[in-house]
């Protein structure tokens, strides 16, 4: 089941443990704790399991990270957004659905630039955290991530579980509508 932009499926027929996958500056950490909230169920941002707190964006060791993702989808219900592309085999045997954020590289990157320089409290922020811009996060979103687009869509595609694919900001904006869910 997917849904380009005119109808979504409603949120209840993507299960209890819903991955939210996109590129970086897309909206997922909104969307998460957005849709949370709607559903009841605990919001999971993996960008700071992935990083130190009180840091400006440091990861963790591997080994503790992938031991904090594990244990977050041992839960009965959760919205987890995120790519981490490594640890999604495991994430995926548990998901029950995807909600699939495609959206442009220039939005991402502007919205990278207005995040880190304008908006120190913004959701899925770093506790404690540092903010500043860096090249490679700039490289990574406008040349790395356009180029795994392709993988992200073939996992999406061949995990079997039930989608709603978001391929705007507008049509994003149409979600949040048609779902009745409030941005946090």
């Amino acid at each position: 089941m997917g849904a380009g932009n005119s109808q979504f499926p409603r949120p209840e027929t993507l299960g209890p443990r819903i991955c939210i996958f996109g590129p970086s500056n897309s909206g997922k950490s909104t969307l998460a704790v957005a849709i949370g909230q709607t559903l009841g169920v605990p919001a999971v941002h993996l960008d700071l399991l992935h990083h130190q707190p009180n840091t400006d964006w440091v990861p963790r060791p591997p080994q503790e990270f992938e031991r904090l993702h594990d244990d977050a989808i041992t839960g009965e219900r959760w919205v987890m957004e995120g790519n981490y592309s490594r640890l999604m085999p495991q994430r995926l045997r548990r998901a029950t659905g995807i909600v699939w954020v495609d959206t442009a590289m220039p939005g991402n990157l502007w919205r990278y630039f207005r995040r880190t320089l304008f908006e120190r409290d913004r959701i899925g922020s770093l506790e404690g955290g540092q903010d500043s811009l860096k090249w490679l996060m700039i490289h990574h979103i406008a040349f790395v991530q356009p180029k795994r687009r392709s993988q992200l869509e073939h996992v999406v595609k061949v995990s079997g579980l039930p989608f709603a694919k978001v391929e705007s900001m507008a049509a994003l904006n149409q979600l949040y509508a048609q779902w009745g869910l409030e941005k946090p």
